[in-house]
């Protein structure tokens, strides 16, 4: 019977890692267009109408969504961590790329953003309490020195940082902290929930923005600046989110993040294939550096540890509670009715 249950509990994990990757590579191909069709949506919107536009939309799609399932409002500490979940990714990250593409193109930016999975990586040990080995500091820190050099030997920057690059830097600190967290929370909510909730939570900032941006900027475009904006709010906002916290929550963040290094590589193609962007030489030696160094934090990381060792293992005895899904709250597996 004992051996019996180990393989049943064996084969769990394995098919909850499996699955976990799936959706996390479903959440990441939704994400890798995000750049582009920012790109093309602040040519013809304004970039705060764009950001703040695209999360009231997803945010009525959430409404609607949460409605339909008889979703449970979630806790007071829940309350608080959506809010750092809403900080990241329904508000700093569409606003600083918004701002940041109307002078740089979607290709700079995918090179930027290569730095992501470490920095989701760094949030994800700062928040769970790992200890991690030097090598994952020093990668770390590597990656971010090749996105610093790539930026300041570009011919845009002259040396020095510009404010597009600036801009691009704020937006992967907060979304890799959004990331993260939702990653976290997504095991008592559920991926679907933590992000809808998270936009709920953002209205009362992403509305009167909205609305005064439009005032000022009355939005006109064509079809086609529509149609990215639409997929912005959609997808980038809203569906592509269930995919990818539903991926961090059953195969883990440091596992399942690895996945992401497929996005600034997905990001550089379609920029080139969709809008002619020029991919040089020096975007994709940066990228391939930052890509290793990424590597390196996500197997330093997972060096040591023994195995099936994840996120929860590694909290403290009194913040394990916090992690845990209570019996209402139980999160639905995929295909079940509400999820």
């Amino acid at each position: 019977m004992r051996d019996k249950s180990s393989v049943t509990v064996g084969g769990s994990v394995t098919a909850g890692r499996a699955a976990g990757l799936a959706l996390g590579a479903l959440g990441v191909l939704g994400f890798s267009l995000s750049l582009p069709a920012t790109r093309v949506a602040v040519q013809q919107l304004d970039p705060w109408f764009v950001a703040f536009g695209r999360a009231v939309g997803a945010a009525l799609l959430a409404g609607a969504y949460l409605h339909g399932v008889g979703a449970t409002r979630p806790t007071r500490d829940q309350w608080r961590r959506l809010s750092i979940v809403a900080l990241g990714v329904v508000v700093g990250f569409p606003l600083f790329t918004s701002l940041a593409l109307l002078s740089q193109t979607s290709a700079h930016g995918a090179v930027v953003v290569t730095v992501l999975p470490a920095m989701t990586a760094v949030f994800a040990v700062l928040r769970a309490g790992e200890r991690p080995s030097p090598l994952f500091w020093a990668a770390s820190a590597g990656g971010m020195l090749a996105v610093l050099t790539f930026l300041g030997a570009s011919g845009a920057v002259h040396g020095s940082l510009s404010l597009a690059d600036l801009s691009l830097l704020a937006a992967v600190v907060l979304c890799g902290l959004g990331y993260a967290e939702g990653g976290a929370l997504a095991r008592q909510l559920g991926g679907a929930r933590t992000i809808c909730w998270a936009l709920l939570l953002a209205l009362p900032v992403t509305v009167p923005v909205t609305v005064l941006a439009g005032v000022i900027h009355p939005p006109r475009a064509d079809a086609t600046t529509w149609s990215a904006f639409g997929y912005l709010t959609v997808v980038s906002m809203f569906l592509g989110f269930f995919a990818w916290y539903a991926g961090l929550a059953r195969g883990g963040i440091a596992h399942v993040g690895q996945v992401q290094l497929a996005q600034p590589v997905l990001t550089l193609v379609w920029s080139a294939l969709l809008l002619g962007e020029r991919v040089t030489a020096a975007s994709v030696a940066a990228a391939v550096a930052v890509l290793a160094c990424v590597v390196v934090t996500q197997r330093s990381r997972l060096a040591g540890r023994p195995a099936g060792v994840g996120l929860f293992a590694a909290l403290a005895p009194d913040e394990k509670e916090a992690y845990r899904p209570a019996p209402a709250e139980r999160i639905v597996q995929p295909g079940a009715p509400g999820q």
